[in-house]
């Protein structure tokens, strides 16, 4: 079940009342029979899910542990893979060879470490699931390795605000709360957490600290690392917990040891994260630019002028057209502040001045709205657009995967000085790959953060298909984008994580010395290697 009562969808994004309805789905089709003419769009659904579909469980926990536990067929295909588009394609086609054995439940701490004692004696993998949202390969039991068996390690009952330090603006969190919820508990105190990923409604905060998730606020805390206090983790070796500091020069950050290991090195079940009044002033607008170069000069004045905007997304020509309606020459900026203590519309009025500089169009003098919890600033036409669409990414995604149609993104960081020419080859390619596998398709991009040194450009990619062999062609093309991202010095992710299917090029980018202290950090809290064997390693 979602977090709402409604019923979440086993084989691909959200909810199975959440996905498109037909006027949706028709109009997309419509859309994509535009952009791709000769793509084969029949729809195909997803299997029914029984016992004769999933490989036979192969472990049986404990007697003590029994009511924690699930073989539930639809239980093991849910937490099967994670949701990027190699998974939904996976999941339509009956794919579920990498099914878990049992789904495991814990409701305490005590149950994490009961769990992680018994998988450690008897050599079963264990894999810490939250909300399931991954897109790298991070949640599968795709095991290297002799293990007995393999369990998902569910970690949403443990779901509570704990503690609320008011005057310190801050909570103990448990670890498996959904986004939702979580706002739901800090509401009463009017504080907010103030990170709104795109998987908000369908992840957990202990997902959110394991990948390093990003939120949707373009500036300032943009990663999940920067409203992190302490974590408390439980590992094979023992229980950890950092003491509550807003600041610490003492020695490497032990927060940062387990920020970003993806449930390798241990599972988080608590936190204590730094909360923010929510929001009452809001003002935002979108500015067209005639040319790409403008439009990134603009944007990068903006990210190095000290404004802070909690919005400021470029969208290229491409995306812009696509999802939010808008039809320009070089791109479409959407800008958006918003505090909690003062008025921003003067800080609008500077960055518009700055667009203005670089030839922009605003669209509007900006406006102002309620606070919501989507993250949403600006009210304009094209910042709704392009909002509704962003929301609703995910389930067009899933209908176009069921019609054959390559739908997926990916996303890198670089610094400013490099953005143009690792531009120009991912996009080079992208577009290569997509021609030599698929023979047409169309590449977008948009910055979804800044900073003053770089931007976070995010890529789609849209491409006719074939229904034998969709995960094939798909691998293919990021493959090609992957070399080209670390070749040109950009990172194999900004905040998707690094997972499975991105460790190749993780391994090339991190340093060597590094990774060999990784790895014996890794052989001392975990020695028996059940945590999430394959991820980061």
């Amino acid at each position: 079940m979602a977090d709402n009562g409604a019923t979440r969808s086993w084989w691909g994004w959200g909810t199975a009342e959440g996905a498109l309805d037909p006027l949706e789905t028709d109009a997309l089709v419509q859309r994509v029979s535009g952009m791709l003419p000769d793509a084969d769009l029949t729809a195909h659904e997803p299997p029914d899910v029984g016992v004769d579909a999933l490989p036979a469980v192969r472990v049986e926990a404990p007697a003590s542990l029994a009511d924690l536990c699930s073989t539930d067929p639809v239980d093991r295909a849910a937490h099967t893979h994670g949701k990027a588009y190699r998974d939904v394609v996976r999941n339509l086609r009956g794919d579920l060879a990498h099914a878990p054995d049992v789904v495991v439940r814990p409701r305490t701490e005590r149950d994490v470490v009961d769990v992680l004692d018994w998988c450690s004696r008897a050599g079963v993998a264990v894999i810490p699931y939250g909300g399931g949202s991954s897109v790298v390969g991070g949640v599968e039991a795709r095991l290297e390795g002799d293990y007995a068996g393999a369990v998902s390690l569910d970690v949403t009952a443990m779901d509570r605000v704990l503690e609320v330090d008011r005057t310190s603006r801050a909570a103990r969190i448990q670890a498996g709360v959904l986004g939702p919820h979580l706002e739901g508990q800090l509401r009463p105190y009017d504080l907010t957490l103030r990170h709104f990923p795109q998987s908000f409604e369908f992840s957990t905060l202990g997902g959110w600290l394991a990948t390093r998730a990003g939120g949707h606020f373009a500036t300032l805390h943009t990663h999940i690392d920067d409203l992190t206090e302490s974590l408390r983790v439980v590992s094979p070796y023992g229980v950890g917990e950092s003491r509550r500091l807003p600041g610490s020069g003492a020695g490497p950050s032990p927060d940062r040891m387990f920020l970003g290991s993806e449930g390798t090195l241990g599972v988080i079940t608590e936190a204590w994260m730094r909360l923010q009044d929510r929001p009452r002033w809001r003002a935002g607008t979108s500015v067209h630019f005639d040319g790409w170069e403008s439009a990134v000069a603009a944007t990068r004045e903006v990210a190095q002028s000290a404004l802070h905007p909690a919005n400021c997304r470029l969208l290229d020509p491409a995306e812009a057209y696509l999802n939010a309606g808008a039809t320009v020459g070089g791109g479409v900026l959407v800008l958006g502040f918003e505090s909690a203590d003062h008025p921003v519309d003067v800080a609008l009025a500077r960055a518009v001045e700055i667009c203005r500089d670089h030839g922009g169009v605003p669209t509007d003098d900006g406006s102002t709205g309620g606070a919501t919890d989507s993250g949403a600033t600006a009210r304009d036409a094209s910042a709704s657009a392009w909002r509704s669409s962003f929301l609703r990414m995910p389930y067009q995604r899933d209908a176009l995967a069921a019609r054959s149609v390559i739908a997926e993104t990916f996303e890198t960081a670089t610094t400013w000085d490099r953005f143009p020419a690792l531009h120009a080859a991912i996009t080079e390619a992208a577009t290569a790959a997509i021609t030599e596998v698929c023979g047409v398709g169309v590449v977008t991009c948009r910055f979804t953060h800044v900073y003053p040194d770089g931007p976070a450009p995010y890529y789609g990619v849209y491409a006719a298909g074939r229904w034998d062999s969709l995960v094939g062609q798909w691998d293919e093309v990021k493959a090609a984008v992957s070399e080209a991202i670390i070749t040109h010095g950009g990172t194999i992710t900004h905040h998707h994580a690094v997972g499975r299917d991105h460790r190749p090029w993780y391994a090339q980018q991190r340093p060597e010395p590094f990774a060999a202290a990784l790895a014996a950090v890794k052989r001392t809290l975990d020695p028996a290697g059940i945590l999430n064997p394959g991820v980061l390693l």
